[in-house]
């Protein structure tokens, strides 16, 4: 299996020529819901109802992107063609997250990488309800929670280092992050599915 090191240089290759639009769309689905859940008293309503049409369309930007396929920043809202699986994907993931972590704190971290490829799986398998996108993702993290935990690890430095100065490497980490996260779910459906799309 790839290492996580692998797994970035694959990340990087896909982003070569492409971290501006990178940088850009991971800016602007930052935006959107930060100036969303701004809004006093109702903001959290609006991060709610956005929330996953725009996760979607940024997972699918990055899978895109990976694959060589050439996303344009408009790719962000393509989510809201899905809307009602997008919203009930995100909302679902929200709410199981948060109870596992009413928990503890591991059992929250280990329900995250679980549910981790649902948005991935969507995208490729439009016909999905949102709990058949999370059973699919449960199903293909299967062994494999502990291997994302050790990616997620090893961005630890690179976070360090993107807070000098003031933040402003986070700009570029975001898509480094995302891209890798593509290159990671891509590896994981060749060996779960034999590289071939999910159906019910």
């Amino acid at each position: 299996m790839p290492t996580s090191s692998q797994l970035r240089a694959a990340a990087r290759r896909s982003l070569s020529g492409n971290w501006g639009k990178g940088v850009g769309v991971s800016l602007l689905a930052s935006i959107i819901l930060g100036v969303v859940g701004a809004i006093p008293y109702i903001g959290w309503i609006g991060t709610l109802l956005l929330g996953g049409p725009i996760s979607l369309g940024l997972y699918a930007f990055f899978l895109k992107l990976h694959r060589s396929e050439r996303p344009t920043a408009g790719s962000l809202f393509d989510g809201f063609n899905r809307y009602g699986p997008s919203f009930l994907l995100y909302l679902l993931i929200y709410i199981f997250v948060l109870l596992w972590s009413l928990l503890l704190i591991v059992p929250g971290i280990i329900a995250a990488l679980r549910y981790s490829q649902a948005y991935f799986v969507m995208q490729d398998n439009p016909g999905l309800t949102a709990s058949e996108a999370l059973n699919r993702s449960k199903e293909m993290m299967v062994g494999h929670k502990g291997r994302l935990f050790v990616l997620y690890l090893s961005f630890i430095g690179w976070a360090i280092l993107a807070a000098i100065p003031f933040g402003l490497g986070y700009l570029w980490l975001a898509p480094y992050m995302m891209a890798t996260q593509a290159a990671f779910y891509e590896d994981l459906k060749a060996r779960t599915s034999g590289g071939g799309t999910y159906s019910v």
